[in-house]
C-alpha cells in the first residue's frame, strides 16, 4: 500500500499551477497514510518544481484570442506568434484582456457614423437654407412617389443614417420585412414595393368607400396598422384592391400582383393560419388581379382552400373553437361575432365563385348560418350580410336542383323535372324578393337580379318541342334585361360604382350579353324589340370595357370578342329568323357541363370554330374597340359627342360605363309592343383608345375562357386569352 504514494502515480496535467498543486496535495494526502509528514512536504515541493518545468504556461495572444484561433506564441523567451508576424500585428498578452463581439463593435462604429452624418447634414441644411430664396424653397419641394425600390427609398425617405439604423434593428432581432422607418413614420414594404403612410391611408379609404359595400364584413374602425398586425396578407390584399383604380399611380396594382400572389402561397404554406387569412382570401376571390391570360388562374382553387382553411380553424363551429385547437382558447364575444360574420361571407363568396365559374359550390349552410337569432345574439348577422347570404342560398338551391342529377352523365335534370322545379324555384324567388323589399338597397337588388338570371339560364337546356318553351325563353329574356339594367344603373351615394363591383358581376354581365346575342340570332328575335336589344347589348359591351382595370386585360378582350360576334354575324339571317317564327333547335347548347355558364362556353366555342372555318383575319379590328351597332370597321371613327365626367373619385371621365344609363319602364324591357327605343345613350359614347396588341387571341383554350388569373410578374402578360 505504501507504494501507492510514490511519484510514479499518474498526476493531473493542466496549465494552471494552482490547480495542479491542489490536485497533487489531494492525491498524496489520500495515499500516504503510512508516510511521515516530512516526506509529504518534500514530495510536494519537488513535484511542484518539476511540474513547472514540464508544463510551461501557454496562453494565446490578444489578437488570436479575439478571433478564437490557435496561437504559437512563446513567452520565455518572447517570440511573436506566426499569425501576428504574417499580418504585422502587435502580438502581446494582457491579463485583463476580454474578447469583444464583432457585431457589437461594428454596431458601435455605425452609431458613431450615424451621429457624425447627422451633424454634417444639420450643418449643410442650415447653410443651404440660409442661402436659399423663397422661390427656390417652393421649387425644391417634391411630393413623394407612392412606392420605390429600397435603394431609392434610402435616398429619398430614410437617409443613410436611417438605413443603417434599420440594419441595426435587424441585427438585434427586429423583423423589418414589414415596414421601414423614418422617424415615427412607417413605410409598408412587400418585396421591392414600398407604400408611404399617406398612401396607405388613402388606399384604405378607397377600399372601404367603393369596394367594401359589396363585401361588408370588415371593420372600418380598425387602423391599417391593426390590420397589418392581425395579418400582413389581409393588409396587402386591402391595399391591392384599393389600388385597382388608384389614379395617382396606375402602375401600383401591377407592381403588387407578383409580391402579393407569392405572399398568398407562402402564407398558406405556413400552418396553422389565422382566420384573418380567410378574410384575405375572400377579397382575393372577389377582386382577382387583372391579366390577359387565363391558363393559370388559381381563383377557384383559392376559393376551395378558403373554405377548407375556415373549417380547419373551426369557423363553422365558432362557439366550439377549442375542439379545433390543441391550446386552451378563451372565447371572446367580439371575436365570436367576427368569426360568424367571416364564415357567412366565406359561403357567400364561395357560392358566387361557383356560379360564375360554372362549377359545383363548396358551401356549407349549416346551423351556424341558419340558427335562430334568439338562440344566441352573437350569431346574428348584420343587416348588410344577411340579405346577401339569403340570395346565395337561393343560388345554391338552383344549382343543386337543376344541375346535380346523379342519374345524368352531366348532372342535368330531366325535361319533365326541370319544368316542375322551375315553377317551384320561381315561387321561392318571388318570396325572397318580397322578403328583401324592405332593404331598398341597390347592391342587394343587383345580386337578386343575378340570382334570377342564374335560375332562368337553364332555359337553354330545354327541349324546343316542349309546350312552354317560348314562355321559358321569354322569362329568360326578362331576367337578362332586368339584370343588365340593374347593373348599368348601379348608383350609390358616392356615384356610379359598376367598375368597383366584384368579378362575379362581370361574369354575369358576360352571360347576359351572350344571352342577348343568342336570342337575337334565333327565331325568338320576332318576339323581342330588336332596337332595344341592340341598344342594351351595345351599352353592356361598353360597361364590360369599363369594368376593365388594366389595358389588354380579360374583360377588355372578351368585350371585343362579343362585339365582333354581334357585328360579324349575318344580319340577313337575323332578318330571316325574325320573319320566320317557326321554332327550331338553334338555341340548343353543345357545351352542357358548366351549369348556367354553359351558354358562355358554348358561344365562344361556336365563335372559335366559325372563325377558323372562314379564315377571318381579325387583326384589322384590334386597334380600336368595335361598336357592335356600327357598320364601320372601327368605332373610333363613329364616336360623337363628349363623355360627361364621372362623379366617382378615382375613375377618369372617359370611362363610359360609369355614366348611368336611362332607366326604361319595367313593362318595356325589350318585349315587342309596337314602341321602339331610341339610339345609344349619351352616357355610353365610345372613347378613342387602343384595346389590343396584334396577337393571336382566338381563344385556343375553351375551358379557360371566363377565368382571370393572378399575374406572377408585375405588369400584364402578353399572350392571348388562352
Amino acid at each position: 500500500m505504501g507504494g501507492v504514494g510514490h511519484p510514479s502515480v499518474p498526476q493531473p496535467v493542466g496549465a494552471d499551477d494552482a490547480a495542479a498543486a491542489a490536485a497533487r496535495k489531494r492525491t498524496v494526502a489520500m495515499a500516504g497514510f503510512e508516510s511521515s509528514p516530512g516526506s509529504i512536504e518534500d514530495v510536494d515541493d519537488s513535484e511542484l518544481r518539476d511540474e513547472k518545468k514540464r508544463q510551461p504556461v501557454k496562453r494565446a495572444c490578444n489578437e488570436c484570442r479575439q478571433q478564437k484561433l490557435r496561437c504559437d506564441v512563446s513567452q520565455d523567451p518572447w517570440t511573436d506568434c506566426s499569425r501576428c508576424r504574417r499580418l504585422r500585428l502587435d502580438c502581446k498578452i494582457e491579463s485583463n484582456f476580454k474578447r469583444v463581439g464583432k457585431r457589437s463593435r461594428n454596431a458601435e462604429m455605425e452609431r458613431e457614423i450615424i451621429e457624425l452624418r447627422k451633424q454634417i447634414a444639420t450643418q449643410s441644411n442650415n447653410s443651404s437654407q440660409a442661402q436659399q430664396t423663397p422661390k427656390q424653397e417652393s421649387s425644391s419641394q417634391v411630393s413623394p412617389a407612392v412606392y420605390h425600390t429600397p435603394s431609392a427609398m434610402s435616398d429619398q425617405y430614410m437617409g443613410s443614417h436611417e438605413a443603417v439604423a434599420s440594419l441595426l434593428d435587424l441585427r438585434s432581432g427586429f423583423d423589418g420585412s414589414g415596414y421601414m422607418r423614418n422617424g415615427n413614420a412607417h413605410f409598408k414594404r412587400i418585396e421591392d414595393v414600398v407604400v408611404v403612410p399617406d398612401r396607405v391611408a388613402e388606399l384604405f379609404d378607397l377600399f372601404f368607400t367603393f369596394y367594401h359595400p359589396f363585401l361588408p364584413f370588415l371593420d372600418r374602425r380598425q387602423s391599417p396598422e391593426e390590420y397589418h398586425s392581425a395579418s400582413p396578407l389581409l393588409f396587402w390584399t386591402i391595399i391591392s384592391v384599393g389600388a385597382r383604380r388608384f389614379q395617382p399611380d396606375t402602375n401600383l396594382l401591377n407592381s403588387l400582383a407578383g409580391p402579393v400572389s407569392r405572399l398568398v402561397w407562402s402564407t398558406l404554406a405556413d400552418i396553422p393560419q389565422s382566420y384573418h387569412v380567410v378574410k384575405a382570401l375572400c377579397l382575393l376571390c372577389s377582386w382577382p388581379f387583372p391579366t390577359s391570360s387565363t391558363s393559370t388562374d388559381p381563383t377557384f382553387m383559392l376559393c376551395g382552400m378558403m373554405m377548407q382553411v375556415a373549417m380547419q380553424l373551426g369557423l363553422h363551429r365558432p362557439s366550439h373553437t377549442q375542439d379545433f385547437s390543441k391550446f386552451r382558447v378563451e372565447l371572446i364575444e367580439e371575436e365570436l361575432r367576427d368569426k360568424v360574420q367571416t364564415w357567412a361571407m366565406c359561403n357567400v363568396v364561395a357560392q358566387r365563385v361557383a356560379t360564375g365559374y360554372g362549377q359545383p359550390p363548396s358551401t356549407l349552410y349549416d346551423w351556424t348560418l341558419s340558427s335562430s337569432e334568439s338562440a344566441d345574439m352573437n350569431f346574428k348577422l348584420s343587416e348588410d350580410i344577411r340579405p346577401k347570404l339569403e340570395i346565395e342560398k337561393f343560388c345554391d338551391k338552383v344549382t343543386k336542383s337543376l344541375y346535380t342529377n346523379r342519374r345524368d352523365p352531366v348532372g342535368l335534370c330531366s325535361d319533365q323535372e326541370r319544368s316542375t322545379l322551375i315553377s317551384f324555384l320561381s315561387r321561392d324567388f318571388d318570396e325572397l324578393e318580397n322578403q328583401l323589399k324592405s332593404q331598398n338597397d341597390c347592391i342587394t337588388h343587383l345580386y337578386l337580379r343575378a340570382s334570377n338570371l342564374h335560375l332562368h339560364l337553364s332555359a337553354f337546356f330545354d327541349d324546343p318541342t316542349a309546350k312552354k318553351y317560348r314562355e321559358r325563353l321569354l322569362a329568360l329574356y326578362l331576367a337578362t334585361t332586368s339584370f343588365l339594367e340593374a347593373a348599368m344603373n348601379l348608383e350609390t351615394r358616392v356615384g356610379p360604382v359598376l367598375s368597383y363591383t366584384p368579378y362575379y358581376v362581370y361574369q354575369m354581365m358576360v352571360a347576359g350579353s351572350c344571352t342577348l346575342l343568342k336570342l337575337s340570332k334565333s327565331f325568338f328575335a320576332s318576339h323581342i324589340d330588336m332596337e332595344y336589344t341592340k341598344n342594351l347589348f351595345n351599352r353592356t359591351i361598353w360597361a364590360i370595357r369599363g369594368v376593365s382595370v388594366s389595358n389588354n386585360d380579360l374583360p377588355e378582350r372578351l368585350a371585343e370578342v362579343l362585339a365582333q360576334m354581334w357585328r360579324l354575324g349575318s344580319t340577313t339571317s337575323v332578318k330571316q329568323a325574325a320573319d320566320n317564327a317557326e321554332m327550331d333547335n338553334s338555341l340548343m347548347l353543345k357545351v352542357r357541363c358548366r351549369m348556367s355558364m354553359s351558354l358562355l362556353f358554348d358561344s365562344v366555342w361556336r365563335w372559335r370554330e366559325d372563325a377558323r372555318t372562314k379564315g377571318r383575319n381579325i387583326e384589322a379590328y384590334l386597334k380600336n374597340p368595335t361598336n357592335p351597332d356600327s357598320n364601320a370597321d372601327s368605332s373610333a371613327s363613329s364616336s360623337v359627342g363628349v363623355v360627361p365626367n364621372s362623379t366617382t373619385p378615382g375613375v377618369s371621365g372617359a370611362d363610359p360605363s360609369l355614366a348611368p344609363a336611362p332607366l326604361l319602364p319595367p313593362s318595356t324591357l325589350g318585349i315587342t309592343t309596337g314602341n321602339t327605343v331610341g339610339g345609344l345613350p349619351s352616357g355610353f359614347m365610345e372613347p378613342n383608345y387602343e384595346v389590343f396588341d396584334p396577337l393571336n387571341w382566338l381563344l385556343d383554350g375553351l375551358v379557360d375562357l371566363p377565368y382571370s388569373s393572378y399575374s406572377t410578374m408585375s405588369g400584364m402578360e402578353t399572350q392571348g386569352i388562352a
